[in-house]
């Protein structure tokens, strides 16, 4: 389940509170370039600087938008595992087709921890799961072996693998039934070859197609073509990606016109010389850049 392409949508601000203007333009984007699923509130989207209220929103908003066009994944996942689902149900309350849970951060719990948070949070909820594992950010690597025994679960039928080792992709997708995504972009033809199945993606915030004909030409075992696709949107990737997401694509965006660059601290505008760097690639890839998106003076603050 969840195989293709699904984009990390980033959740647009305007004066500290969520331009829902914005927000539905960017779903439309998605869903008119192709786009299988959409992951609301997931790292790109700020997930840890928004309120549960601002999530539970946020949530149904983007169902409601989508009309079922494709799936919504709700991010719902934190280092609490009360707290997660607390979240997960509000996810399922707004009829989201699935749940994103990244590894518990900050926590550092063992894998035998892992393992019992993943199984409370699938026997509380009814909804499918897509475990996260992006040791980068949460400081856990969850095993290979941990991810294969948790798949017995009938609700946990995903795993969005972004511990950029091509030898977990290649045990895990040999050795259980979840379907594997690639956790970075950079990595999605590498990881398509070694078992997965599509990639959970941040630059397909900006071009949702051309990551959909990467996925799809890689499914369909097309790879001298795939490899094309790839190398064109390798430099992109790597702009986008050059300071912490999702500071590179909020502005790459803004760029464009779509939404404001406004981001919450601790994340701030991007440096002014990464910046170039961005446009140059934007421009490289041919990528329309209409408006001069004013810089941040500061990060704006939470919802009251």
């Amino acid at each position: 389940m969840f195989e293709g392409s699904t984009t990390a949508i980033v959740t647009p601000f305007r004066g500290g509170t969520i331009d829902w203007k914005a927000f539905e333009g960017l779903i439309e984007d998605q869903i008119s370039g192709g786009t299988d699923a959409i992951v609301a509130c997931g790292t790109t989207g700020e997930a840890p600087t928004l309120h549960d209220d601002e999530k539970a929103e946020i949530f149904k908003f983007v169902v409601e938008r989508a009309k079922k066009r494709v799936q919504v994944l709700a991010g719902t996942g934190t280092y609490d595992t009360h707290h997660t689902i607390e979240l997960s149900r509000a996810a399922k309350e707004a009829k989201c087709d699935g749940l994103l849970l990244v590894v518990p951060y900050y926590s550092k719990p063992t894998q035998a921890g892992l393992t019992a948070h993943f199984r409370a949070v699938a026997d509380a909820v009814n909804l499918p799961i897509m475990l996260y594992n992006i040791p980068g950010r949460s400081g856990v690597n969850m095993a290979p072996e941990t991810i294969i025994r948790l798949a017995s679960h009938k609700n946990i039928t995903a795993v969005k693998e972004a511990s950029g080792s091509c030898d977990a992709v290649t045990q895990i997708a040999s050795s259980c039934a979840l379907t594997v995504l690639s956790g970075d972009d950079s990595l999605t033809l590498p990881f398509m070859a070694c078992g997965a199945q599509g990639v959970v993606s941040v630059v397909s915030n900006l071009v949702p197609a051309d990551v959909k004909a990467l996925v799809a030409t890689a499914l369909k075992g097309d790879y001298a073509k795939a490899r094309q696709i790839h190398n064109k949107l390798f430099p992109l990737i790597k702009a986008v990606f050059i300071e912490s997401s999702p500071g590179p694509i909020k502005t790459a965006l803004a760029i464009q016109g779509k939404c404001t660059r406004e981001l919450r601290l601790p994340m701030c505008d991007i440096d002014p010389a990464n910046e170039e760097k961005l446009k140059a690639a934007m421009k490289t890839y041919g990528l329309s850049i209409t408006a001069p998106a004013a810089r941040q003076t500061s990060g704006a603050g939470k919802k009251k």
